[in-house]
């Protein structure tokens, strides 16, 4: 078996799990593939948004940190 035998092999194989019953990508029609790749779309940009919240937040508490120090310092 040559290298992309058994790369087309392991790409026929592939899952998803689907309310706890494993179905192969092959067997998805055109129309479930696309939503699919729609779900992996808004996936990846839920996941971009979360790290922005996360950076937003770290920002946010150095800023309340910085705000505490002048504070004090005035006071």
């Amino acid at each position: 078996m040559t290298d992309t035998n058994a790369f087309e092999q392991a790409a026929n194989n592939l899952t998803i799990n689907v309310d706890g019953q494993e179905i192969k990508l092959n067997d998805l029609s055109d129309a479930a593939r696309s939503q699919l790749t729609n779900m992996q779309v808004v996936d990846k940009q839920i996941a971009d948004i979360q790290q922005q919240i996360a950076i937003m937040q770290t920002a946010r508490n150095a800023y309340a940190t910085a705000l505490k120090g002048e504070i004090v310092v005035e006071h």
